[in-house]
């Protein structure tokens, strides 16, 4: 029975991702589609950072170069502390940059969200677009991203992520292609309804007004009384739903960031993001009844397929069945494969890589959510950067 259950949260999940969400992408078109082609808000864009080394000159360069008129974007680089020469690298990109741009370093270690509100409180522009210290925008992707702005319900909005050293490794095409199923299938319940849960950190933009509203609950962020730093993105855009507004994805604002390169590195990644999803269901729990049935649904179905899943695996384990679950996993990786290889297959060669590279995930998969999720949920209260160290 324990295992029909979990068979039925994953069947739930896959239906939800690639049917469900394929057939309301090509019934709703018009959700899907961005509006105020010729709106140009007041911009700054914010970068928190610690001991990001030499990829924060990259990161800054690619701001400063934004085809957005200059009198209109700035930048502010919040420095948490780095114990590497990266401040020092944020100043010498700055300088080489026609636009406003401030450096400031935090007293003590706060993380992430913090950062961000230190920034907030020093600008005054329309909208604030976040980026990760690890990320290259592409020239357009601030134009992109904001422009949807100009309907008053959307109070927040997510860029497209790909993965930038994806020829690096197996481990990094790997991701390449589960960053394209992330962004061009996953989300497409939730945008049909004006409700993507998670606007990724890598690129995400707010009305400053809606994060002033909120700083009271983004500034106490805990759990049982002790501050966690993890999860930032997926607490901020849940935040931003509750209070009632429209949140978007656009495929059209497109950054690049590193994917881990090595598994250790990699495992780091996914243990913080399942703890991330186990404490923004729990919390959630309060409000994500009242969103539309569809997406309270999608929002379920992923956190049941979190705990059922190593559920499942543990007792086909149990059962001697590591072959048959290799196997089952291989064939729906197959057809994954297929299904990127016919998506992708006009895209340039350097952006795209062999859909056999996908296979390993039948591994992969099935050791991370064994292991990582009961790791995950028994240290729910880290307040490590975990990457960042």
């Amino acid at each position: 029975m324990l295992v029909m259950s979990a068979s039925m949260f994953v069947f739930l999940v896959f239906v939800n991702r690639y049917i469900l969400g394929t057939f309301l992408r090509r019934t709703r078109r018009e959700q899907f589609e961005s509006s105020g082609a010729s709106y140009e808000p007041q911009v700054t864009v914010v970068v928190p950072m610690y001991n990001e080394g030499s990829g924060i000159s990259d990161t800054i360069l690619s701001i400063v170069n934004q085809a957005y008129p200059a009198e209109k974007l700035d930048l502010i680089v919040v420095d948490d502390c780095s114990r590497d020469d990266s401040g020092q690298l944020a100043w010498r990109a700055a300088q080489l940059s026609h636009r406003h741009v401030r450096i400031f370093k935090n007293e003590v270690n706060v993380g992430k969200r913090i950062s961000i509100l230190s920034a907030v409180r020093r600008t005054s522009a329309e909208i604030i677009v976040c980026v990760d210290s690890d990320v290259v925008l592409e020239s357009h992707a601030v134009f992109r991203l904001v422009k949807g702005f100009a309907d008053p319900r959307v109070g927040a909005i997510g860029g497209r992520v790909r993965v930038r050293n994806a020829s690096e490794s197996w481990l990094t095409r790997l991701q390449a292609i589960k960053y394209y199923f992330a962004y061009e299938y996953f989300k497409n319940v939730e945008q049909a309804f004006h409700s993507v849960m998670c606007l990724s950190g890598c690129l995400s933009a707010y009305r400053r007004s809606i994060l002033l509203q909120l700083e009271p609950v983004l500034e106490d962020r805990n759990v049982l009384g002790i501050p966690i730093k993890y999860g930032e993105d997926r607490f901020l855009t849940r935040q931003v739903v509750k209070a009632g507004h429209q949140t978007l994805m656009t495929p059209e604002a497109n950054c690049w960031t590193l994917a881990p390169n090595t598994f250790t590195k990699y495992w780091s990644q996914q243990l913080r993001w399942r703890r991330s999803v186990l404490i923004d269901f729990l919390c959630g729990l309060s409000h994500s009844w009242k969103l539309h049935p569809l997406v309270a649904l999608s929002y379920a179905a992923v956190f049941a397929m979190l705990v059922g899943y190593p559920v499942l695996i543990a007792e086909l384990l149990a059962d001697g069945m590591f072959l048959p679950l290799a196997a089952f996993h291989l064939l729906v990786l197959t057809f994954l494969g297929v299904l990127y290889w016919a998506d992708t297959r006009k895209w340039p060669a350097n952006e795209r890589v062999h859909p056999l590279w996908f296979l390993p995930m039948a591994f992969v998969l099935p050791t991370i959510y064994l292991i990582l999720t009961p790791l995950a949920l028994f240290t729910l209260d880290s307040t490590s950067w975990e990457t960042r160290g």
